[in-house]
């Protein structure tokens, strides 16, 4: 097996990543036999009731396969930027970094620098490109390989793949996105000249801005297919929540019904709520500081009763 004219069979990877999204392709890309040489991830942030601070996820794996970890605040420095060109890389591979590449950074490898992007590009380009398909209603999304270029997602891709969305939560459909990109990732490395780097669309471009916290409050006030996609878009986290006498409710798993009422109220003995149009019943809900239950296990030990007017 060759990879492309002038290429060696294995490549010499700086491999950039930092959530959980990005584990499966640095495992393919060990599991292929590639040479690792760096692996670049965020800085560790403080994490739990502590505050302690914690390495990512990609860091974590890195250290468990023996590998040298980087994590600059930024590349945009010179010291930065010549040590990352002295590793003389073939490739670099990045998956959900999270830090800009400026124009020296993606310029040091041999052969440039390849994504992993979880979107059927040049749909929803940026920082939550699943969240952003589900919340839109789209029917498919997907992985995208592409050549990274100094835009947002703009750069040529090499290699796409789609898959449906039907009723998957955001952690179910990254998790799936991860593995697909994975896979697809090592086998445009085992042969770049039969995935030539094609120009995006012209057409059909969206933007896939990062999530704030606001948008996982509820608005009963909005059609229940609506909420029932946000629910779905922001399992397990961070969760879609309504608020009742001051304390934090996060819906985790929901269905739509034809029911109605004025929004927002409890209009069922299974703590089925109104919407804007038709109804939304939760099928896992989660009180603060406690774990995921049935909303029949929730409602025999706190009193929802219908009528209850919830925001």
């Amino acid at each position: 097996m060759r990879l492309a004219k002038g290429l060696e069979e294995k490549m010499r990877i700086i491999f950039m990543g930092t959530p959980d999204f990005a584990v499966p392709t640095l495992d393919a890309l060990v599991a292929a036999g590639h040479d690792i040489c760096a692996v670049y991830s965020q800085p560790p942030r403080p994490a739990g009731r502590g505050k302690a601070l914690s390495p990512t996820p990609i860091h974590k794996r890195a250290e468990e396969l023996g590998l040298a970890v980087h994590t600059p605040v930024t590349l945009k420095e010179e010291d930065a930027q010549r040590s990352f060109a002295d590793l003389k890389a073939d490739m670099a591979v990045v998956a959900a970094y999270g830090l800009i590449l400026p124009k020296a950074i993606l310029d040091a490898p041999k052969f440039g620098c390849l994504n992993v992007h979880a979107s059927l590009l040049p749909r929803w380009r940026g920082a939550a490109p699943v969240q952003r398909a589900i919340l839109a209603g789209d029917a498919e999304t997907g992985v995208t390989i592409m050549q990274m270029d100094v835009g947002l997602d703009t750069g040529d891709m090499r290699a796409i793949q789609s898959t449906p969305i039907g009723g998957k939560t955001g952690g179910a459909l990254t998790a799936e996105l991860a593995e697909m990109g994975a896979d697809l990732l090592v086998d445009v490395l085992a042969s770049l000249k039969d995935h030539p780097a094609i120009p995006q669309p012209e057409a059909g471009v969206t933007y896939a801005a990062k999530i704030d916290k606001a948008e996982s409050r509820i608005d009963f006030t909005r059609p229940a297919v609506e909420i029932e996609r946000q629910v779905r878009a922001f399992a397990p986290a961070p969760g879609a929540f309504f608020e009742y006498q001051g304390e934090r409710f996060r819906i985790l798993a929901a269905e739509c019904l034809k029911s109605s009422g004025r929004a927002g109220d409890v209009i069922d003995a299974q703590l089925t709520i109104a919407c804007g149009v038709g109804a939304l019943r939760p099928i896992l809900i989660q009180r603060a500081g406690k774990s995921a239950m049935p909303p029949a296990e929730l409602l025999r030990g706190f009193s929802l009763p219908v009528g209850t007017q919830l925001s």
